[in-house]
């Protein structure tokens, strides 16, 4: 059996432990010498590692059916105003339908092993479906249910028997056949909010619409003139990661 390494003694193991860790931290700050970067970025973003995006037009999951009742839910949970258009008008739906089509549909980075059990609101969701599934059983279960109530399909519905029905789903209020409810209006509320508020690298937030509402100025690559300007409106035009460009080589 090995035996324990030695300290000194009157030394723990833990002081030992933060030493070292000192030591490595100050010989890294000697060794490293910081560089002020002017312009925009010499390399051209996600170079070694890009995003999963898809340029393919139409749906890339959804059927079309399934498409018509996400672009309806989409649109009542982002209702279009003065301030902003609505989910739909946004890109919230392709931006779901390209998730899912992609690996997040698949859960393809997530342990996805047994055992699946009921955990606790702290644990997070514990089903073995992945989104894909989710999605298209969830759908299913809201279309039947519409049916079976309404003899019409969701985006059939006035806009108030919309918003009952989501307000219901929500509150857990109403069971559909098949598929929790509420579990999907959590997903899809959660994607939706991701799509009108994401990069539109992503397929959603159509022409900045959520980041010209709010003023935000995107995903710039250098803040470090405006850090110190506070409480103003620097009327600066948002810009997606996909417009940055590498600097030219002389």
């Amino acid at each position: 059996m090995k035996k324990r390494a030695k300290t000194l003694p009157g030394v723990t193991r833990r002081q030992v432990l933060t030493w070292s860790t000192l030591g490595v931290a100050a010989t890294v700050t000697r060794a490293a010498d910081a560089v002020s970067l002017q312009g925009s970025p010499g390399w051209t973003p996600f170079s070694d590692n890009p995003p999963e995006t898809f340029d393919q037009p139409g749906w890339l999951f959804f059927t079309p059916q399934e498409a018509e009742t996400i672009e309806a839910i989409v649109d009542r949970l982002i209702p279009a105003d003065e301030l902003s258009v609505g989910g739909k008008e946004a890109g919230c739906a392709q931006f779901i339908d390209r998730q899912l089509h992609g690996f997040y549909g698949t859960f393809e980075r997530i342990y996805m092993e047994g055992p699946f059990q009921k955990g606790t609101t702290e644990q997070g969701d514990q089903s073995p479906l992945v989104p894909q599934q989710r999605y298209r059983q969830g759908l299913a279960a809201l279309d039947r249910y519409v049916q079976q109530t309404s003899q019409k399909r969701f985006k059939e519905l006035t806009p108030q028997q919309q918003d009952a029905l989501l307000a219901a789903m929500e509150a857990g209020k109403v069971h559909f056949e098949g598929f929790d409810a509420q579990s999907l209006f959590i997903e899809v509320l959660n994607n939706t909010m991701e799509g009108f508020f994401a990069d539109p690298i992503y397929g959603g937030n159509r022409d900045m619409a959520s980041w010209k509402m709010l003023g935000f100025p995107g995903a710039r690559y250098d803040y470090r003139p405006y850090i110190e300007r506070h409480n103003e409106d620097l009327h600066l035009e948002p810009i997606s990661i996909a417009q940055w460009k590498a600097k030219d080589k002389p």
